[in-house]
């Protein structure tokens, strides 16, 4: 199954209709034509939070879902000190983690280590493994994107700073254990906290894009 955010509403593509979730609408894939259609709608009806789009030929949906867009590349980390406790950031009046787009020709790891240092001021810290991407849209001056954010999952063992890069919109940093991440929920990207579900609280568990 694949997951696309928009902001804190979603569209999921599968082979089936996905029964076990509660979506504001179903559409079984019939054509590009109509596929475009239900996007734009989407994209202008705020009071639907979420379409299942399904059919036999995921990848063939996927493919045709994307050239809709105009596609963009991000990296992030979701860093865990040694103490156990996990880097949050607050951006723009959600909490998040920290991330950017990839510059030039820069390999996702490189972005992302990158990013970490510079929207949280700390040096040294690893990447152990990476993590099923996220994807999510946003529209800027008409034109909607699609952004596609590779995310990684490090290790730190260096202070722990707590003061904000406020350069670069930063306007708080926490570093919680997994047990308190619970009360970030009502403050986060939903797109975070299926990325924090599928990586910190249910690590065993198969992850949805």
């Amino acid at each position: 199954m694949l997951k696309v955010h928009f902001e804190n509403r979603f569209i999921t593509i599968s082979p089936e209709p996905d029964r076990l979730q509660k979506y504001g609408l179903f559409h079984k894939f019939y054509s590009t034509d109509e596929l475009y259609r239900i996007i734009s709608d989407f994209q202008s009806d705020p009071h639907v939070s979420s379409i299942n789009i399904y059919g036999p030929d995921i990848k063939y949906i996927w493919k045709i879902f994307r050239i809709y867009f105009t596609e963009v590349e991000a990296a992030g980390g979701l860093v865990k000190h040694t103490s156990g406790r996990y880097l949050f950031i607050e951006k723009r009046g959600k909490l998040d983690l920290p991330k950017g787009h990839i510059e030039g020709n820069e390999q996702p790891e490189e972005c992302a280590l990158r990013e970490v240092s510079e929207e949280c001021g700390i040096v040294g810290h690893k990447i152990i493994k990476p993590l099923e991407p996220s994807y999510h849209t946003y529209t800027w001056q008409g034109i909607s994107y699609l952004k596609k954010t590779s995310w990684f999952l490090m290790d730190y063992n260096g202070k722990m700073v707590t003061e904000p890069q406020i350069k670069e919109g930063i306007t708080r940093v926490e570093w919680l254990l997994p047990k308190e991440i619970s009360k970030i929920k009502s403050s986060a990207w939903l797109s975070l906290m299926d990325l924090i579900n599928g990586s910190i609280l249910n690590p065993h568990l198969p992850y949805s894009l």
